[in-house]
This record gives structure tokens, sequence and C-alpha cells, in this order.
């Protein structure tokens, strides 16, 4: 069975109406991986007209190859590398793209590599309705726990991301997929140029360093502060800041990392957007 190519690929209720039965659509056509269960932030099953949801309003479409590539290499000014190995963590550069909505509810990010294939995604799970009512009629984002599952182009997770319930400054906990702890990234001043320390076993082994105190674009570095990767914020146009929620970053990894500081840098750009943009959509 397949329907229109507008809708993006990822996990949706099963078209032929099976109970609790989730189908990866990938974009174009329905494929043989399913997954029991209802995911939370998901979407049902792909229509032939489009709309929207009882609580969000997604304007998203599929992004188109060319645009992902405009966005590296001109609006992030990032040069193409020559390698990669086609997963979440063996590409140098990911661009991480905010599903837009009106009204966001959900975190929903979809993770391209430069040459616009979707190799990931990010999901916020956990939420339960109270939590979308408290989202929708108030402004007490940064002082809820957040948690996000990120996910290969398959569907499965590989990372979960929670940022506890906040007041000044931020924290994110990174483990595994199967509950393993890889670190915290943690924000260390509240004012000024943001920080950020990767934290394991006690020892800080990286940091995020904002270039200054508005701008979205980052420097990662290693413990002895050498730049090992940059996280660039890109310009989507003024309709699409204005009215909606969504944020675009391009990461770029400058060499080959290992765990658990690979992981840390993998987790960075969506570690910024969860931990700051709900203080205000600034720094400050």
């Amino acid at each position: 069975m397949t329907t229109h190519s507008n809708t993006p690929a990822g996990w949706y209720a099963d078209p032929a109406g099976t109970p609790n039965l989730l189908r990866y659509w990938d974009g174009t056509q329905w494929t043989e991986h399913t997954n029991p269960g209802q995911v939370p932030g998901q979407q049902q099953a792909p229509k032939q007209e489009g709309g929207g949801s009882a609580w969000e309003l997604n304007v998203s479409r599929p992004a188109d190859p060319a645009k992902v590539q405009h966005q590296v290499q001109q609006q992030a000014g990032v040069a193409r590398a020559d390698y990669g190995g086609g997963t979440l963590f063996t590409e140098p550069i990911l661009v991480v793209n905010q599903k837009a909505k009106l009204i966001e509810l959900v975190n929903e990010y979809t993770v391209y590599d430069q040459q616009g294939r979707t190799i990931g995604s990010v999901v916020e799970v956990g939420q339960s309705t109270a939590k979308k009512v408290l989202r929708f009629v108030s402004s007490v984002d940064q002082f809820l726990t957040h948690k996000l599952e990120v996910r290969d182009a398959q569907g499965q997770p590989h990372l979960v991301l929670t940022r506890p319930a906040k007041f000044i400054k931020s924290k994110v906990l990174v483990h595994r997929a199967n509950g393993e702890p890889l670190g915290e990234i943690v924000q260390q001043n509240a004012f000024g140029k943001i920080k950020f320390g990767f934290m394991y076993n006690g020892q800080q082994i990286g940091a995020i360093k904002a270039e200054n105190w508005r701008a979205w674009n980052f420097a990662i570095v290693d413990h002895t502060d050498r730049e090992i990767a940059r996280i660039t914020k890109t310009w989507e146009g003024l309709a699409k800041t204005l009215f909606t929620t969504a944020d675009n970053y391009v990461l770029q990894i400058h060499e080959q990392l290992a765990d658990p500081l690979l992981s840390m840098v993998v987790a960075s750009a969506l570690t910024v957007d969860t931990a700051l943009k709900q203080d205000s959509r600034g720094l400050g």
C-alpha cells in the first residue's frame, strides 16, 4: 500500500488496522518493518488528505536534499566531507532540523546527512496529556522534564537524553537505549557566553562553548580545549522563524571520536536546543 510522498518517513499506525502495531513508512512506501505498541509523539497513519493533530499544527514537509545541501554549504558554511558511514555515529556532518509546528507540544527532529538523506530522528517521549495541556496554556516549559529518544533511520533508539526539570541551569543525562549511562551534559553558567561541560565519571571530558552571549553557534572542545566539532544554527526565513517553533542546526565533527565523547557530541545539538530554547528563545 502506498500514499502521497508528502508524508515524512517514520513509524505510524499499521494501515491494515492491526491494533497496537506500528509500521515504518520510508517516505514513499510502507516497509516490512513493524513495532508493537504506540510510540508517544508519533502521528497516525498517512492519509491522502493532510490534517493537523488535535494538539499540534504540524506544517513540516519532507526535506528536499538540495535544500539540506544548501543549508550545510551556504548557510552554515561547512565544506563537503568526502567520507561517512551513513549512520548517526559515522557521518562527519549531521543536519538536525526540528519539525515546524505552530504550537510545539512534542519536540521532534529529523537528522540528515550532508546529502539530505534521512539517517535518524529524535522524538520526545513520555509526555502525558496533562503535560501537553500545561505546555499549551502556560510558559512553564523550562521547568518540565523532557526525555528525547535518538533513533536511527529504521526507528530503533540508540540514545536517550533526559533533561530534568530546571530552575536556572540545565543538565542533560545521556544514556544508551539499554539504560547504560554515558555521562551528563551540564550547563556551567547562566549569564554571558553559555558553556556546557561533558561530564563522565566525575571528570570533564569536553565542553560546548557559545560563540557569544546571544548567538546559537557553538564550538565543541575536548578536555584540552581543542575544537573537535561545531554547531551552527541556520536561518530558515522570516516567516518560518516568526510563526513556527522550528530550529535547525548543522553539526560538523572534525575528526573521528570514540565513546563516550562521540555520543556526547552527537547529542550536543539536541542538548543546546532542548536545554536553552524554552527559556524565551535566547541565551540570557
